[in-house]
């Protein structure tokens, strides 16, 4: 058997074993090239595959080319340069960036594993994942957007400290509002002198990277000369296959006041928004939270449940529900969480985040949270059952315990005519007075609503 037969045994059993981002990554370009006694010799792509395979995978590659061939090889990792040359080049000083001195300003509390996933954020993590693995060449750039507190920060800083640590890259994590202050700073410092070197300091900080996160972009537009200076950082980082990760709370078509060319260059990778996390990943999510803070005292389910019901479009709302409730608990000198003393103490703060807001929008909340949905599927046009009932019932409660007017909750529904809501409203009433289960069912929303 040849070499080359050998190596495409060889990658075909390193593809099973691998994440197929990690085969694509790492193997996908290697060829072997030279097999000698106890020695294999692999071409790889770049410098960073020589240092990568040699520190977190050669184990792997040893073990696997041993059960192909039977023989233990020493494997040598080597790209053209060295070949044509006839050199060595030392894969720990050259094409690794030093990080000794390089501020990236990422947080070391936000990875992928304590990142909990369901069906509103999956896509977006698989896709962060992928970024994250091969930085410049997957998805450049990646917008990720969504409401605020549903975990986009925490992704990007995954990203972040994920490229750091397995790809030794320069990550530069800032907030727009940060990259404005940076670039307003050359000139309030130096009205009347040479300010050459402000301004070259600058440009390193910003494009001597090789990952620029820019977190809550929106802010930019509020800052007309500053998009000039983003559009020159990010032309220059795209053009040399750097990668660039965006954030915010809206899409780039609804950025408005951001200038076309850019909102046009935010579109030319992949856009991904977060969705509000649905009930079961509230419930993961608060699980998660509990065991972090290593809280001894557990939470019973009715407990999560209440907090998840009334927590469903912002975590950070329900980390802050967990520290009341422990703190209330310590100050009541209660050794037992129950729902009632949950109740107790979080109904300011629930009052202030939900009640507060839009009557109908808290009967959107309680009845999407209670049948698994999100709110946006609940206003939109979708006609399948599980989501069509939900918004009948919604509906109902609207006109029969909050007494709206039939065009008002219309309006609330995503613009359906006064017809459409009578229609659901007399559907639902008809079905309650037969259906005892339903009814019980439309009485607990009610009642959580009270």
């Amino acid at each position: 058997m040849d070499i080359n037969n050998i190596w495409n045994l060889f990658l075909e059993k390193v593809k099973d074993s691998l994440d197929p981002i990690l085969y694509e990554t790492w193997f996908m370009d290697t060829k072997l090239i030279e097999l000698n006694e106890n020695c294999a010799k692999v071409l790889v792509p770049m410098q960073v595959h020589k240092k990568y395979l040699k520190e977190h995978l050669n184990d792997l590659v040893e073990e696997i080319f041993t059960e192909i061939t039977g023989t233990n090889f020493n494997f040598e990792y080597v790209i053209e340069e060295e070949i044509k040359n006839n050199v060595v080049i030392d894969a720990d000083s050259v094409g690794v960036p030093s990080m000794s001195s390089f501020e990236s300003n990422l947080d070391p509390r936000y990875t992928f594993d304590n990142f909990i996933v369901g069906q509103s954020n999956k896509f977006a993590k698989a896709t962060a994942l992928a970024v994250a693995e091969k930085p410049g060449f997957m998805y450049n750039p990646l917008f990720i957007y969504g409401k605020s507190g549903l975990g986009k920060t925490h992704l990007m800083h995954a990203i972040g400290n994920y490229i750091v640590k397995k790809n030794k890259r320069k990550v530069l994590y800032v907030t727009s509002e940060r990259f404005v202050d940076d670039f307003l700073n050359i000139y309030r410092k130096n009205k009347t002198e040479n300010n050459f070197e402000m301004i070259e300091s600058f440009k390193k900080k910003y494009r001597d990277i090789d990952v620029l996160m820019i977190d809550d972009i929106q802010y930019l537009e509020i800052a007309n000369k500053t998009q000039q200076e983003f559009f020159n950082t990010f032309n220059e980082l795209h053009c040399n296959n750097k990668q660039i990760i965006i954030s915010s709370d809206r899409s780039p078509d609804d950025l408005n006041k951001l200038e076309e060319r850019l909102r046009t260059r935010f579109n030319w990778g992949l856009t991904i928004d977060i969705l509000p996390p649905d009930f079961q990943l509230r419930l993961d999510i608060i699980d998660k939270k509990i065991e972090a803070n290593e809280i001894c005292n557990k939470l019973p389910d009715d407990v999560k449940e209440y907090i998840a019901s009334n927590c469903s479009s912002d975590i950070r709302k329900l980390e802050g529900a967990i520290t009341r409730i422990f703190a209330y608990a310590t100050m009541m000198n209660s050794s037992t969480i129950t729902l009632d003393l949950a109740v107790d103490a979080l109904k300011d703060y629930f009052v202030k985040s939900i009640i507060s807001k839009n009557k109908i929008e808290q009967v959107q909340q309680v009845v999407a949270a209670h049948y698994n949905i999100s709110v946006d599927e609940l206003k939109s046009k979708k006609r399948v059952t599980n989501v069509s009932v939900p918004r009948q019932i919604a509906m109902y409660i609207c006109r029969t315990v909050l007494e709206e007017t039939l065009p008002k909750i219309g309006a609330e529904f995503g613009g359906k005519n006064h017809t459409t809501v009578m229609h659901s409203v007399e559907k639902i009433k008809k079905e309650i007075s037969s259906d005892e289960q339903l009814k019980n069912e439309v009485d607990k929303m009610i009642s959580k609503l009270k």
